[in-house]
């Protein structure tokens, strides 16, 4: 078929590609994580807690133009449909198959999951297309302009999402001789001032998003699933059908010039490494999303370049199309108990729910804790900002513990929402999709969630049920002083820590034994606090927390999580 010809083919199929995710953007109901990123966007920034901020600059240009679900996915829909060309101009250079590429690009169902929602991997795979077209010239030619074209699109890989860091290592692993280039060092220098305002951020912030992926989010107790799960998926995501032919084909290509290495480092290397990761710690199946730009590419070579592509193949990419459809259909229209399922029911009903909890808050600001999903949700279905989510020291810090939402909320009256009863006089309950709710209006609220504790002169090793002692650095950031007495305040406040063992473990706190109830902290000061702190009575490593807990809430997480090794005698 004439280069022509297939390029009409391709823009053909690229168009029906746009309108079927368009409607589909319209039509789905916002993933939880969508709905946390479009709060993201209400409060742009060059960093958060968890991701860069490109996520929140696409959702924010598509909601300029409507804030229902599909300008929360418009600019990810077309520049979905944008890499969707790109690929095709790399996959072209090797073979022209049109065909081959369309039934090839829609039977991989990952491909399809980022087609449409907005997540930071969106505007990750978007760059890392470009990266690869652009990489591909620069490859061929050391030219300026690669130079600062590849400078940019790191950046925006950078911004997206820290995966891109694999992008850049596997790389050099395929072609080290990068590093002999004096035009690499101008890319890595100009990426590295593009990118210097969200390194400010994180420095400004304590590194958060390095202690949250480095840290906190490893920190769960090893089952063999971990394993299993990983590899399930990673067969699942690229076809329930094709999957395991898929990976043979890749696996066969072979390395006939650099970029073509380059293309196959890339893919093993990130299931390489996500699959050592799933030994330490449960590793989501998109994770290695960046590993199937150049799959897709080996497998569409691999298969392009045969006398003839199977037929029993090809039958089985239709089959694959097909269910990928129809999942695709039942995500706008579920059949009848679907929702019921414990797996699936996140999928729908979300707004059922917030528009239940606004009819009973309307504007008055909701707490709830343990978790951004609903909370996100609610304030996306409701365009507001008034919903804010109470991290618990049992759960994890996420983004709603640097904005300024608290700070409207403190000393002011909220309504407060939880899947357990309230200790307090007075509240209602509500039955929803989810389950039971308790509610309960809370007058001139009463929280710390800000403040940091800092534990100083704490030794890492400990005996069984012994004392150490420890001293406390206290900081206020607010911006009115804080008091610790509980005279004239409706709410008690206390000072509390716990030992856990690993990620989201339910245990005792109890309160530190030194009298604290006279310290005033003012806005933007510390105060200091020598304390004396009780050791587990069982041996074992353990992270220590200290927490801020105000009525009626569980307490907030004040500190790092402090490792500590328990020895006995």
């Amino acid at each position: 078929m004439a280069t022509k010809s297939t390029n009409a083919v391709i823009c053909y199929f690229i168009g029906v590609w746009l309108a079927i995710n368009l409607v589909q953007s319209a039509f789905s109901e916002l993933h939880y994580d969508e709905a946390y990123y479009w709060v993201y966007s209400r409060f742009l920034d060059w960093g958060y807690y968890d991701h860069p901020p490109m996520v929140a600059l696409f959702i924010k240009m598509g909601t300029l133009w409507t804030q229902a679900p599909l300008g929360a996915r418009l600019v990810s829909v077309i520049s979905n449909a944008i890499a969707v060309w790109v690929l095709w101009k790399i996959a072209k250079a090797y073979a022209d198959n049109a065909k081959l590429f369309i039934l090839l690009y829609s039977g991989m169902l990952i491909l399809h999951v980022y087609s449409f929602i907005t997540t930071p991997d969106t505007p990750l795979f978007f760059f890392t297309v470009l990266f690869y077209d652009v990489l591909r010239g620069y490859l061929h030619e050391d030219k300026p302009r690669y130079a600062v074209m590849l400078a940019l699109i790191v950046a925006g890989m950078l911004y997206s999402k820290y995966h891109a860091i694999l992008v850049i290592l596997f790389t050099l692993m395929a072609h080290w001789k990068l590093l002999k280039r004096p035009s690499f060092w101008l890319i890595a220098l100009l990426a590295t001032i593009f990118f210097l305002p969200h390194i400010r951020w994180q420095v400004n912030n304590g590194y958060p998003s390095l202690v949250y992926h480095l840290l906190d989010r490893t920190s769960q107790v090893y089952r063999f699933s971990f394993i299993s799960d990983f590899i399930l998926g990673q067969l699942l995501i690229v076809g329930p059908l094709t999957g395991i032919f898929l990976y043979y084909y890749v696996y066969k290509q072979k390395t006939t010039d650099t970029f073509l290495r380059v293309l196959k480092f890339n893919c093993f290397g990130f299931l390489l490494f996500f699959l050592i990761s799933a030994f330490n710690s449960r590793v989501q199946a998109h994770w290695t999303l960046l590993a199937f730009i150049p799959f897709f590419l080996l497998a569409y070579i691999y298969l392009a370049r045969m006398p003839r592509v199977p037929s029993w193949f090809t039958r089985l990419l239709y089959a694959n199309i097909a269910l990928i459809f129809l999942a695709r259909v039942l995500l706008v229209y579920p059949l009848p108990g679907l929702s019921k399922i414990k797996g699936l029911k996140q999928f729908w009903g979300k707004e059922q729910f917030a528009r239940q909890l606004h009819a009973i808050a309307t504007d008055e600001p909701l707490i709830m804790d343990n978790g951004f999903q609903d909370i996100s949700y609610y304030n996306f279905t409701n365009n507001t900002t008034k919903g804010f989510s109470y991290n618990t020291r049992h759960y994890r810090k996420t983004q709603y513990d640097y904005w300024p939402i608290e700070d409207s909320i403190r000393n002011h009256g909220a309504y407060f929402a939880s899947s357990t009863p309230i200790d307090v006089g007075k509240q209602d309950s509500m039955d929803t999709e989810k389950g039971r709710l308790y509610i309960a209006y809370i007058d001139s609220v009463r929280t710390y969630q800000k403040i940091t504790i800092t534990a100083k002169g704490i030794e890492r090793q400990a005996t069984t049920a012994t004392l150490q002692q420890v001293t406390l650095e206290i900081y206020n950031p607010y911006s009115d002083t804080i008091s610790f007495s509980n005279e004239g305040e409706k709410w008690d406040c206390f000072i509390e820590y716990g030992f856990t063992k690993h990620f989201f473990q339910q245990v005792a706190f109890e309160e530190i034994s030194t009298d604290y109830r006279q310290l005033r902290i003012a806005p933007g000061e510390s105060a200091m606090l020598s304390t004396p702190i009780r050791m587990p009575d069982s041996p074992g490593d353990y992270a220590l927390v200290f927490s801020i807990r105000t009525d009626p809430f569980v307490g907030s997480r004040n500190s790092k999580k402090i490792p500590i090794s328990i020895i006995t005698n």
